[in-house]
């Protein structure tokens, strides 16, 4: 049996152009619709996010700025 690498934590955020973000948001869109799992390359890493993913859409304001995040939360399986 395999053993699994463990991954290093991570916390980047990547910029696109905006036809590549809106292709990505298509795509994701498509496949929560279809209860799909999700894959995405972010900043060279290969990203599996299961149809199970708990999606939530997060809203945050500073006195300077403001902030929306759409999110797909899962656990990892051991």
């Amino acid at each position: 049996m395999a053993t699994q690498k463990k991954k290093r934590k991570r916390d980047i955020e990547k910029n696109y152009p905006v036809k590549q973000f809106v292709k990505k948001l298509r795509r994701l869109a498509d496949c929560i619709e279809q209860g799909q799992k999700f894959q995405i390359q972010v900043a060279g890493e290969r990203i599996y996010i299961p149809a199970t993913a708990v999606i939530n859409i997060e809203h945050e304001r500073s006195d300077s700025s403001e902030e929306l995040e759409f999110q797909l939360k899962w656990t990892l399986d051991k």
